[in-house]
């Protein structure tokens, strides 16, 4: 029998996204490895988006990420 009485580990919200929730509690947990696999693929859904629709999958793909950048931009300044 397994001993149930130690501090579990904390649960983010974060780890309950599908795709980005096991990459999360990989790093969380030492092991760097499965980053590499998620860039892999997030290039190749780029490469097929852009095959599919073309430049104007790529511009909704950008248009997407502006946000991510306003935040990132607002969270250097703040010195987070």
């Amino acid at each position: 029998m397994t001993d149930m009485t130690g501090a579990a580990a904390p649960r983010h919200w974060f780890y309950a996204i599908p795709l980005l929730g096991w990459i999360a509690r990989d790093i969380a947990h030492g092991d760097e490895d499965n980053i590499y696999y998620a860039l892999v693929i997030l290039l190749t859904a780029l490469v097929l988006i852009f095959k599919t629709w073309g430049l104007a999958g790529i511009t909704m793909v950008c248009l997407a990420a502006v946000p991510l950048v306003f935040l990132m931009l607002i969270l250097i300044t703040l010195g987070k």
